[in-house]
């Protein structure tokens, strides 16, 4: 089997393939025709600003109003339309991941340290002043993005977030913008695409920029993002959902079959691997996902990413299924062995682990509390996915207030700088170690220290 080439190379792991993906990965990324679009709407958007997101946002989503801003009038009349069950999950939901968050903040912590007498060395965790969230809306209401994305942002202390979501076939997506407002978002706009990432980075004339973008998004939202890195922070370089499963001979068939369809209809190229060591098992959970398959309602993505992407591989051993599972370093990781919390020992590369038949990876999407922002593609192999952390600058700083200190610093930099021919950064240290020397030093027809 060939892996997605701009992520790994084929395992080494031997294992034998009892379905492989009609398609693999090479290659895959952003089209030219959707880089050369999102080129030029950016472009746009930085010379004619409003004007031309208006244009965008009618040409795309068949919206186009005098403002974009929901005015706290609005919001209140959407909050009034969404049932007291939504509201009351989403608030439970919200508050799983403010936990989660918060005790990620909790885990980082400033310091100040003196390393010689009067050299104080300190770090400090210094939260972005504004930051973008993206709500996707296209097919489906996604609410669980604006949990991942507004709250964390609030927890690490980024005073000022502006979301944006679009309508759903020209409706308001009444629960998602719930999901906004009760997050926290301090601006909340009905717009998508390119046009609403460009003008949260940009800025318009009714839009202020932000320092980061995040959220999830289609190829378009993907490319921007990509795009305007640099600009401003993002989150993580976007691609589509993976989920990956190692299963033994214990594991249910059925329950693996229906986790791995649940992952497969987020979109039509979204990867689904099962690595087993039961070759029983692999074949009963392929008949399993072809006898639920044809029935399924959001079969129409569900189908195609089985059908291009899916993969079942049996392997010798769980020590070979955990290595192969390393080899994808997928976003979504689920264990459904005998003893899961091996795999925390054993395994490296991956956004989240799901461990056991008690937990799945819907959970993490949805509703648990942890993060569903996760890295993908590979990126797995050198980041973890969206948290606290991402809209936290660590900084440091430093103060010398002993002077003997700073002539011995001054005397060390003059030489440190000189061997590498600095002599700007050589006089800094001269003239410190000078003055507090009281020794005199001369340089350039100056003396210094008398």
């Amino acid at each position: 089997m060939t892996i997605d080439t701009d992520r790994t190379t084929a395992p080494a792991v031997p294992s034998r393939l009892l379905k492989s993906p009609a398609r693999t990965d090479e290659g895959r990324g952003s089209s030219p025709e959707v880089r050369k679009v999102v080129e030029e709407v950016i472009a746009d958007i930085r010379t004619r600003g409003d004007e031309a997101v208006r244009e965008y946002s009618e040409r795309f989503d068949k919206y186009s109003p005098d403002t974009f801003l929901l005015s706290d009038e609005k919001l209140q009349e959407i909050m009034a339309r969404v049932p007291q069950q939504v509201i009351d999950d989403i608030t439970f939901v919200q508050e799983q991941v403010r936990v989660m968050a918060q005790k990620q903040l909790e885990s980082l912590s400033d310091f100040e340290i003196e390393t010689l007498p009067g050299v104080l060395l300190g770090q400090k965790n210094v939260p972005v002043e504004a930051a973008g969230a993206y709500i996707p809306g296209g097919k489906y209401p996604l609410l669980a993005s604006a949990h991942m994305t507004i709250i964390t942002a609030k927890v690490a202390g980024v005073e000022r977030v502006a979301a944006c979501t679009p309508l759903i076939q020209g409706e308001v997506p009444d629960a998602t913008v719930a999901a906004m407002h009760l997050a926290g978002a301090d601006e909340i706009y009905l717009l998508g695409g390119i046009q609403a990432v460009a003008a949260m980075a940009i800025g318009t004339e009714t839009i202020r920029p932000v320092n980061m973008l995040a959220g999830p998004g289609n190829a378009f939202v993907a490319e921007a993002k990509r795009q305007l890195f640099g600009e401003v922070g993002i989150d993580l370089f976007a691609g589509p959902t993976e989920v990956l499963i190692v299963a033994d001979e214990h594991a249910d068939p059925f329950i693996v079959a229906v986790d791995l369809l649940s992952q497969t209809e987020h979109g039509p190229d979204s990867p689904a691997v099962l690595i087993t060591t039961s070759e029983d098992l692999g074949r009963q959970v392929i008949d399993h996902i072809e006898a639920i398959l044809p029935d399924m309602p959001t079969r129409d993505f569900a189908e195609p990413a089985w059908r291009d992407w899916g993969a079942v591989h049996v392997v010798q051993s769980l020590d070979d299924a955990y290595a192969l599972a390393d080899q994808y370093a997928y976003e979504h990781v689920q264990i459904l062995t005998e003893e899961p919390r091996t795999a925390l020992e054993k395994m490296h590369n991956y956004g989240a682990l799901f461990l056991g038949e008690g937990t799945c990876v819907s959970y993490g999407d949805k509703v648990i509390g942890t993060n569903h922002v996760l890295p993908t593609r590979g990126a797995a192999r050198y980041t973890g996915g969206l948290w606290v952390g991402k809209y936290l600058r660590t900084v440091t700083y430093q103060e010398v207030v002993n002077t003997e200190s700073s002539a011995f610093f001054g005397e060390l930099c003059g030489r440190a700088a000189r061997v590498e021919r600095f002599e700007g950064h050589a006089r800094s240290g001269d003239v410190r170690a000078a003055k507090y020397r009281r020794t005199g030093l001369s340089w350039s027809g100056h003396t210094f220290g008398q």
